[in-house]
């Protein structure tokens, strides 16, 4: 039998035992729970972004820190250590069986594996999720205003997303309309996330949004979003290398042309088989430059359903169609013309994608256009079906 002397200092060793445990608990500047299937592995992993294009970016961050995810899901981060300075992470767990701790699954936001936090030296996250969701049920406790900020842009993204996934995601044999559809619905994706970064005041949110509009760094049918996000934090945070670094992805000089910009006044090969220059052929009042290609299934349809008819009902009130193709092959070029009944002038190099003119304009997915006043200026762009009936009517009233 134990004495009563024995029992009680075991007691009271237990009890220093369990308070060293909950100051080590406390004390780490990120801990929680998380909730497992056998298909998770049981760590947590912190991964950091050294640079704007490798937040939200697979397998592109420093991962600085693991954590066990014990029993009831309890983890951990007792080796990490933080500077006074604010920085952005993002917590991630992993597949069983993958190999790569800073792989981020963002097909699907709604099953992301991910989720960006800000924190600095003396924070203390305490932060719960379920694996199989980890962003869409990702919380955390008593949460600072950046990380408010970030949980509330987790929601109007997945909301977003819910709405537009269907008309996203299309199939292997989807007609023309469904392409147009397709690249309309990312578009109104898009629109959410680009107006919560024009309106935030944090640049750790605004940076995380602008990188979700295109996790894959293709903005190039919202360039004057990301240069506006450059002017934006340019003016308000000068200094920040997370600013400067955003500014050399939206090089103005690498961007498509924006809107407000003059169009390349560039010599173009006619069908005729002259040579003019594009300024020569502008519109009394408005030009659509359309760029195309005989192959492009959306461009025909567009040319048969809606520049057909806007040519014949407006071509008198001062409109001028340009059509730019990207053709390679001559008579597939002249054969999509006349087929589409297309009467407006036609330029092509007929040299394919590698075509100096898309060099030019700093594109290179089509279908595309710009909406040209009679100087040049560009008014709006990839404007189609009755966005672009309604634009250029209102314009010519």
């Amino acid at each position: 039998m134990f004495s009563n002397n024995f029992i009680a200092a075991l007691i009271l060793v237990l009890l220093l035992q369990g308070a060293t445990q909950c100051r080590t608990q406390s004390a780490s500047p990120i801990s929680g729970k998380v909730t497992l299937s056998s298909d998770w592995k049981p760590m947590m992993y912190l991964v950091q972004p050294r640079n704007f294009l490798e937040i939200a970016s697979n397998f592109s961050g420093l991962v600085v820190d693991s954590a066990a995810i014990l029993g009831e899901g309890r983890f951990s981060f007792t080796k990490l250590s933080l500077s006074g300075e604010k920085a952005l992470f993002q917590l991630c767990v992993q597949k069983a069986g993958n190999r790569f701790p800073n792989q981020l699954m963002d097909d699907d936001p709604l099953m992301s594996n991910y989720m960006p936090v800000v924190l600095q030296k003396g924070d203390r996250l305490q932060v719960s999720a379920e694996a199989g969701h980890f962003q869409a049920s990702f919380s955390i406790q008593n949460p600072s205003e950046e990380n408010q900020a970030l949980l509330k842009l987790r929601d109007i993204r997945h909301h977003a997303f819910r709405q537009e996934s269907a008309q996203m995601a299309g199939g292997e044999h989807s007609d023309e309309a469904a392409l147009l559809e397709r690249e309309a619905a990312l578009n109104r994706y898009q629109q959410p996330l680009m107006a919560f970064a024009d309106s935030s005041i944090s640049l750790w949110p605004a940076l995380v949004a602008t990188r979700w509009v295109s996790p894959l760094s293709d903005y190039e049918r919202v360039p004057e979003f990301l240069f506006g996000q450059c002017e934006k934090w340019h003016g308000k945070a000068p200094e920040n290398q997370w600013t400067a670094q955003l500014c050399q992805a939206a090089n103005r000089e690498k961007l498509p042309v924006l809107k407000g910009d003059k169009i390349p006044d560039f010599q173009l090969p006619m069908l005729a088989g002259d040579t003019m220059s594009l300024y020569t052929l502008l519109g009394a009042r408005l030009t659509i430059l359309d760029i195309w290609a005989s192959w492009c299934a959306p461009c025909r349809r567009e040319n048969r359903e809606v520049l057909s008819p806007l040519w014949t009902q407006q071509k008198d009130r001062g409109l001028q169609i340009l059509g730019y193709s990207i053709d390679s092959s001559p008579a597939a070029w002249k054969a999509g013309i006349a087929k589409d009944a297309a009467a407006w002038p036609h330029a092509s190099h007929l040299s394919g994608d590698a075509t100096p003119f898309m060099e030019a304009l700093r594109i290179t997915s089509i279908p595309a256009n710009f909406i040209l006043d009679a100087r040049g200026k560009v008014l709006a762009k990839n404007l189609h079906g009755d966005a672009l009936r309604v634009f250029v009517e209102e314009y010519l009233k």
